[in-house]
């Protein structure tokens, strides 16, 4: 029964809730969200680290006017329970119900739709800035968590908050596990005193008195130089005041009060300030104390043992993929392996443990991971670079001019390929086959199982040049495991017949065969291949069906626009190929959470859907 989370029913209603209540409330919030989370899937360990921060945070700020940007946003969970949306949220990652990260369509105690990290600073930067342009008087404050601190562009923004002198705060959520641990006793006692009004009216007035003194700026210089030496053996924050921001911590980040003692006295700052919280992720789950990196993201689970509630028999392709990279490291030296703060999810924990010194996690730092890569490469070294679809997308630039300008030989595991159920749009992997073909030297392939992933990777451990291999999430079809030779830019024609010809990207053999048998009741047995390589694809198998086939159909789990489907279509009409191409892909949109399933019959990538395009052709 939640006595206290069910007067929660509109923002800012936390504010009244007693003070000795407030423990109440952040066991009542823990419970829904654990027997939410166990029954839709989502991120647990975040988000039960992060109920008494949420709390003081909403007893702190007023709601809509003041912004709250989430880093990433899968600590949200809290923050939608104490915005109106607590009847809504058993619908949490479900189609139509509430989103798994905030998002500013859903309510307007949402200032920013988030979902990859190390963007809340500049937002936040950015909201300050206009709310400063236009005269505002509403409070600014950023959560980011010591894990997003290890990519680049959050410094980038603290450097600027520094500089612009404007009122914003950054809560730095810090869960020991990337960033310095709590350093004791004293430097909780000196973050108390640093936040005390007592100290801050002391220095400003002692400042300001020394000022007007003959030798009063000779004294504050000394002075200056005293403390800044004693701070920097001292407290920890002398990093970010270095940078410009007052630094408060560090702070239970598991006591309300003590972090409302925190904000209460960063609102009286001038400029940016930094509030160091520690947190322990998981908190009250014993499971998720212990085992945090397998309770970040987890499928439905049984909450009194801890385990998925669907465990398959089946491997995966990420574990298919792990399980190679394991046997490379046996048999050749110089292959070397890369992820950012994905060990477990892209597979690589084993190689981990096997080839310490070969494996590099970079943290969540994609764009210095691929140059990373770059250089290991340029130094006669073969990198194996692990890293989600979605978050590939933030090193355009290195891949591009890092990895194919000089002709490294970098190879891309692309994890979470095509669309991505439960996380919505921020996590769809369907854009990479576009952003990916426009780069030369860039060859770009898709298995249809995990034993032609597995095989790809080998083969391109073996080539020259960049090459990227895309798989998807989840299972694979083990009653379709087999796998030609690998032969670069040449598909795997697996049925020869006349008029209709099918050709799938990744794995859709399954469904390019239903399509077959349908068409086999209106007389046509078409021909079926695999396409294997978006880039380059196979243009000679394509050119040769021009002799007796009429339309060519090609399936992707990718973008339509720019994609492989897309570029065949192209590359028949500037060569004068007599066939039609039916592309079938996705649309070119953002695509909001759902199964699986609802996003594949919304994309139109059902066999029957393909079919009933077919015969509209025809």
């Amino acid at each position: 029964m939640t006595e206290v989370l069910s007067k929660i029913n509109a923002p800012n209603d936390v504010k009244a809730v007693p003070e000795d209540r407030l423990p109440r409330l952040a066991a009542e919030i823990r419970k829904e969200i654990l027997t939410t989370v166990s029954r839709n899937g989502g991120h647990l360990a975040s988000n039960l680290g992060a109920v008494e921060l949420t709390i003081a945070l909403h007893r702190f700020l007023t709601f809509p006017e003041d912004k709250l940007v989430w880093d990433v946003g899968h600590q949200c969970y809290a923050h939608k329970l104490l915005t109106g949306r607590r009847e809504q949220f058993a619908t949490l990652r479900r189609k139509d119900g509430l989103s798994g990260f905030p998002k500013v369509s859903e309510s307007v105690c949402d200032s920013f739709d988030t979902g990859h990290s190390s963007t809340s600073l500049s937002v936040a930067a950015g909201l300050a800035k206009a709310r400063d342009l236009q005269g505002g008087s509403e409070k600014i404050v950023a959560v980011i968590g010591d894990g997003s601190l290890s990519g680049g562009m959050a410094y980038e923004a603290l450097n600027n908050i520094g500089r612009f002198h404007t009122n914003v705060i950054v809560i730095l959520n810090d869960n020991e596990m990337s960033i310095s641990r709590n350093v004791g006793g004293l430097a909780n006692y000196l973050g108390h005193l640093r936040m005390s009004q007592r100290y801050l009216n002391l220095k400003d007035n002692v400042e300001r008195k020394l000022a007007k003194t003959n030798i009063g700026e000779v004294l504050a210089k000394g002075i200056r130089k005293t403390k800044d030496s004693i701070r920097q053996i001292m407290i920890p924050g002398d990093f970010f005041e270095e940078l410009g921001l007052t630094y408060f911590g560090p702070v239970d980040g598991h006591s309300i009060a003590d972090i409302t003692m925190a904000l209460q006295a960063a609102s009286k700052v001038r400029g940016g300030v930094l509030i160091h919280v520690t947190t322990k992720k998981g908190k009250g789950y014993s499971f998720a104390e212990e085992s945090p990196s397998r309770f970040h993201g987890i499928a439905p689970f049984r909450l009194v043992t801890g385990q998925v509630r669907r465990p398959s028999e089946e491997s995966s392709y990420t574990e298919v993929f792990g399980q190679t990279c394991v046997e490379l490291g046996d048999e050749r030296e110089n292959v070397v392996f890369v992820t950012a703060a994905m060990a477990g999810g892209t597979g690589l924990s084993e190689v981990s443990r096997k080839y310490p010194g070969r494996f590099f996690d970079v943290g969540i730092a994609e764009e210095h991971a691929v140059t990373f890569a770059a250089g290991m490469a340029a130094g006669g070294m073969v990198p194996v670079v692990a890293i989600y679809s979605t978050f590939l997308q933030r090193a355009y630039d290195q891949l591009l001019e890092d990895v194919c300008l000089n002709r490294q030989h970098v190879i891309l595991a692309i994890d979470r390929a095509g669309l991505v159920a439960d996380d919505g749009e921020t996590h769809q992997g369907v854009y990479d086959i576009g952003f990916l073909s426009q780069m030369p030297g860039m060859t770009v392939m898709a298995p249809a199982n995990g034993v032609e992933l597995s095989q790809m990777l080998r083969a391109a451990v073996d080539w020259d040049g960049p090459a990227a291999i895309r798989y998807p999430k989840g299972t694979q079809d083990c009653s379709l495991m087999t796998c030609a030779p690998i032969r670069l830019g040449r598909c795997s024609e697996l049925t020869r017949g006349s008029r209709v010809a099918v050709s799938f990207l990744g794995p859709y053999e399954s469904t390019a065969r239903k399509v077959a048998e349908a068409l086999a009741a209106d007389g046509i047995t078409p021909t079926i291949a695999n396409a294997r390589f978006a880039v380059p694809f196979d243009a000679e198998w394509i050119r040769g069906l021009a002799e007796n086939h009429e339309l060519l159909v090609t399936i992707e789990e990718g973008c339509a626009s720019g994609g492989y489907g897309e570029a065949v279509a192209s590359w028949c009409q500037r060569e004068g190929i007599p066939l039609r191409v039916l592309v079938i892909a996705a649309p070119k949109e953002f695509f909001a959470h759902a199964s699986r399933d609802e996003l594949l019959e919304y994309c139109g990538l059902t066999a029957e859907a393909i079919v009933k395009r077919i015969r509209g052709l025809l």
